[in-house]
């Protein structure tokens, strides 16, 4: 733990905690400030000049990255008849109904996102304790109960990345690996900062987007100038 305690101290110190970088400069930092032997996930974290408490300012939604964010999720699909075979051919890992569900009832978990049709909302919510939890369960914001599965299938494989607002008022987005080119990491930010841009609620005032930093999985977090986007 002191070898990787000292690492971070010497990342740290790449890093000046007052100033504000360029995107270009935020992602170059992040790769040099990275001492893990792994490729580490590169993450967005948004501070929100919103009020989660209000309904109207619980931001929630899904969003396909321009480049995908470097892991291949295992897409879980509860669909059946002719949905179930679309959903298939678009390259879900698993299709199926109460199978699956008697399986996840037993303990397993080996998918990252679950897609169901709206038909099988009344089956599926019954998982609503152990999925929930996990932030797994289906949800209409996210594109996740949908009869169009083939397309929520691809977006899902293609880098579809969801956000949701905390009680903080932060959202943690992943925008790519570190061995991505930093032009890749650069237009997947500009993506989803381009996307809560759009969904600020219209009851938001002052600043929105009141702190905005890009951190890899061991790294320290590098503050980004985001003045374009406001």
């Amino acid at each position: 733990m002191a070898k990787r305690g000292k690492k971070h101290q010497e990342a740290v110190k790449l890093v000046d905690r007052s100033k504000q970088y360029e995107v270009s400069e935020a992602v170059a930092l992040a790769k040099e400030a990275a001492k893990a032997n792994f490729d580490e996930t590169v993450e967005a974290a948004f501070r929100l000049g919103v009020d989660p408490k209000k309904a109207d300012q619980q931001i929630r939604g899904a969003h396909v990255l321009p480049h995908g964010t470097g892991k291949t999720q295992r897409v879980l699909v509860f669909a059946k008849g002719d949905k179930a075979k679309e959903a298939e051919a678009a390259g879900a890992d698993y299709v199926g109904e109460s199978d699956y569900i008697d399986q996840i009832n037993k303990g397993w978990f080996e998918f990252d996102v679950v897609v169901a049709t709206p038909d099988m909302m009344a089956e599926v919510g019954k998982l609503g304790r152990v999925l929930g939890p996990k932030g797994l369960m289906p949800n209409p914001k996210t594109g996740t109960v949908t009869f169009e599965v083939e397309k929520a299938v691809q977006d899902i494989k293609a880098g579809k990345v969801e956000y949701r607002v905390d009680k903080s008022a932060n959202i943690h987005v992943p925008i790519g690996k570190l061995s991505f080119d930093n032009d890749k990491l650069i237009e997947n930010f500009n993506s989803i900062t381009d996307q809560l841009v759009k969904v600020k609620p219209q009851s938001s005032k002052g600043v929105y987007l009141k702190n905005v930093s890009i951190a890899s999985t061991m790294g320290p977090g590098i503050r980004v100038d985001v003045s374009s986007f406001r």
